[in-house]
């Protein structure tokens, strides 16, 4: 069941290219929610007697454990993330309504998470929360404008190094100069199919997710179906 939960703005990290994680903290613990759902954030106040206020969604970055706070990630790109970048502080109130969404990881199957930019907060919660005796392969490939925007990198690692059935492969668009340690084993490039085929188990059994701008879901949907995946193995978060 959806609520509509007041929350405090407890912090806000700017990772550099105007891209943010927002934590939230709701006057009350939020709503059981599934890894890959999202909520609408409104920065008006909400008054029940009236209609709820113009709003966005952003995929829930958090772990469901933790209800106690939610985390939020998003690049601005338009006139409603530009007045976020704006009014997002320590202690300021907004609103927010949760949750929503079917786009959820079964990790069942072997699965392929394929992610741009802060398309990867579908996936942090899944990340989060998945056994690390998983028998079935998870491979990640993770890309964003510049290596230092891969924010989520340490987690993926930390995974990566917890369970033998996980693998990842990051990619940057535009790589870093000489001293640019955080780009070492990067691909230069945006996420692409054919640089990870090799390093899928069962790529012909494995569920393929997408989350990213709605140019890379088309990009990536149409390679797949070109490898010869089946439509109804691939999984699209059309978040924008």
């Amino acid at each position: 069941m959806t609520r509509k939960l007041k929350c405090d703005v407890e912090g806000v990290v700017a990772h550099g290219d105007r891209v943010y994680t927002v934590t939230l903290r709701p006057i009350d613990p939020a709503p059981a929610f599934r890894p890959g759902q999202f909520l609408h954030l409104a920065l008006d106040a909400y008054d029940p007697s009236g209609f709820w206020p113009e709003s966005r969604v952003f995929s829930i970055a958090s772990s469901p454990l933790r209800r106690q706070t939610l985390e939020i990630c998003y690049a601005v790109k338009g006139r409603y993330t530009t007045r976020m970048e704006s009014e997002l502080r320590p202690d300021r109130a907004v609103w927010v309504k949760m949750p929503y969404g079917d786009f959820v990881v079964d990790v069942a199957d072997d699965v392929v998470l394929l992610a741009g930019g802060t398309g990867i907060s579908a996936f942090t919660a899944a990340l989060d929360t998945s056994p690390a005796t998983a028998r079935r392969s998870m491979i990640v490939g993770y890309g964003a404008r510049t290596a230092q925007l891969l924010i989520h990198r340490p987690l993926v690692e930390r995974w990566r190094s917890l369970s033998p059935s996980f693998d990842a492969v990051y990619f940057a668009e535009y790589s870093g100069g000489p001293d640019d340690t955080g780009s070492i084993g990067v691909v230069t490039g945006r996420v692409s199919v054919d640089a990870m085929w090799d390093r899928i188990p069962r790529p012909m059994q494995s569920a393929y997710y997408i989350s990213g701008p709605p140019p890379m879901l088309r990009t990536l949907t149409d390679h797949l179906l070109e490898k010869g995946v089946a439509g109804t193995a691939i999984h699209v978060d059309a978040w924008e």
